[in-house]
């Protein structure tokens, strides 16, 4: 079987929990090859490149793929801004590095965290209490892109979900049991319900039918 390489290059090292999400989308919409998921991790470098031109060289110059995924929060900005100044980024560079042919903008209206907060049952098992009855308020899928900080409803639901207080609760890395929290999901429709996750799967299917990454 053929394989695809995508390279995730993300905002934070905290995003590469979008790489599970991905992954589905792309599998969801019929790629027949082997997926072979890269992030681009830029954090050993001697020295660390700031702007997103410089970050988009050194990712592709150490992680070549198929398919690149250039991750922005939206935050405040509209998501056409973001867009923009991917373009301009990658128009920029090309002339230094080897782009692949196809690009696909990741642009969560606030951040990450928010399409991680649909599910009550994976919350508990990657808080490692799979048999917890604490109640556990978890937002409306259809608002969860308007909550101010999606980050900290998250981290603060996982740490009730482990059922831990004291020390123990101090010694709880949440940060860690995000990344566990995507990769145990294995069903992310219920994301659909939101038009930024709308308007990635779009970009996804219209990338892997011009591809023919769907053909067999």
């Amino acid at each position: 079987m053929k394989e695809l390489f995508y390279t995730l290059l993300s905002d934070g090292s905290s995003d590469k929990a979008l790489m599970p999400i991905l992954t589905w989308l792309l599998e969801e919409n019929q790629v027949n090859r082997a997926i072979q998921p890269q992030w681009a991790d830029l954090r050993g470098l001697r020295t660390i490149p700031k702007t997103l031109p410089l970050r988009i060289i050194k990712s592709l110059e150490l992680y070549p793929c198929d398919l690149l995924f250039i991750h922005r929060d939206a935050e405040r900005e509209p998501r056409e801004n973001r867009v923009i100044e991917i373009c301009k980024a990658l128009e920029e560079v090309k002339n230094s590095v080897i782009v692949p042919p196809v690009h696909v903008c990741v642009i969560p209206v606030r951040m990450l965290e928010a399409w991680l907060l649909f599910d009550h049952t994976t919350l508990r098992v990657a808080a490692d209490n799979p048999r917890g009855r604490q109640k556990l308020q978890l937002p409306n899928i259809h608002t969860v892109e308007q909550l101010p900080d999606p980050k900290d409803v998250l981290y603060q639901l996982l740490r009730e979900a482990s059922g831990l207080n004291g020390r123990r609760l101090n010694s709880f890395r949440v940060n860690e049991r995000v990344h566990r929290l995507a990769d145990l999901i294995n069903d992310f429709s219920p994301l659909r319900a939101l038009s930024a996750f709308q308007e990635l799967e779009a970009e996804i299917q219209q990338v892997v039918e011009i591809q023919g990454w769907n053909l067999y």
